[in-house]
């Protein structure tokens, strides 16, 4: 699946509007992909869309809108989606006594190489050993919420497909050992995940995304993920932004997403040196160790200029 990217966030108001309904769709879309291994440890199986209802939620309690602020976030959660031929699932351990978390976390330490997808069984058994985040993972401690990955071969893939072999999920820690099935719904969820990316719940409109631009703003054109808008306060007239609708390094950039912007920077460099004789173009350039932005394009006139000016 592909990570989610900035123009597919709501902005703020437009998600308290929206939210109602969406919580709503996402309890839906979550309830058959929560499951328990005993008494102690629940899995949720993550999405592009589980992944982004806890981004929205999250932006909401922290009432976070700046773009780069948000992109920030974004990088963090997009671990949680799914890459290709991977399960992705949120571990949480469930202790309600506040004074035996710590004794009860303590007993669960190694838990990560002892987690398994097991699929048929017998001479026929396939196990997939769960990929913990080694970023949370430390030799004397552990989080009661953990994020991992199944890694599918080809043939775990066909057999978790095979509804007449059995699928379930295995812990087998020394100080605990519990086996739970994977059922038809949740398994039926698991494959949608492998074959396609999910239907979105909820839509950034063009004047509700994260990315929207103001009411002061004029966007002139689109094109892709790119776009050119006259400013609210132009350095002169005639002045034209033109801005990628995601944050990107130039130097690294998706070479698609370089090719909306500068054929939509063509377009509005012409149309500049038709109306006041030339133009100039500059780029804004962050400064080294910035978080990515934006690419950003000023198309300002230069009057008396030529066509070789841009």
């Amino acid at each position: 699946m592909r990570p989610l990217a900035l123009r597919e966030i709501v902005g703020l108001a437009a998600y308290e509007r929206l939210r109602p309904a969406y919580l709503e769709r996402a309890r839906v879309m979550k309830r058959p992909r929560r499951l328990g291994v005993g008494d102690r440890v629940t899995l949720l199986f993550e999405n592009r869309e589980t992944v982004r209802f806890q981004v929205q939620e999250m932006l909401r309690v922290e009432r976070l809108t700046d773009p780069v602020a948000v992109q920030h976030e974004l990088d963090v959660y997009n671990a949680l989606v799914p890459g290709e031929r991977e399960l992705s699932a949120t571990l949480f351990i469930e202790i309600t006594d506040l004074e035996r978390i710590k004794p009860e976390l303590d007993r669960l330490l190694g838990i990560d190489a002892h987690l398994a997808l097991v699929l048929g069984e017998g001479d026929d058994e396939r196990v997939v050993r769960a990929r913990f985040d080694p970023t949370q993972m430390e030799e004397e401690r552990i989080s009661a919420v953990q994020y991992l990955r199944f890694p599918l071969a080809e043939a775990d893939v066909a057999a978790l497909a095979d509804a007449d072999r059995r699928a379930r999920l295995r812990i087998d820690h020394p100080n605990y050992r519990h086996e739970a099935e994977i059922g038809p719904e949740l398994r039926a969820a698991l494959l949608a995940d492998l074959r396609t990316e999910p239907a979105p719940l909820l839509r950034a409109g063009a004047s509700e995304g994260v990315l929207a631009v103001p009411a002061a703003e004029e966007v002139l054109a689109t094109r892709g993920r790119a776009r050119a808008l006259r400013p609210a306060r132009p350095l002169a007239p005639g002045h034209v932004v033109v801005e990628s609708l995601e944050p990107a390094r130039f130097s690294s950039a998706d070479p698609a997403l370089l090719a909306d912007c500068l054929a939509l920077l063509q377009g509005q460099a012409g149309e500049c040196v038709a109306r006041f004789g030339g133009c100039r173009v500059l780029l804004d350039v962050p400064a080294a160790g910035a978080p990515e932005a934006p690419l950003r394009w000023h198309v300002l006139p230069r009057p008396g200029g030529s066509p070789a000016s841009y």
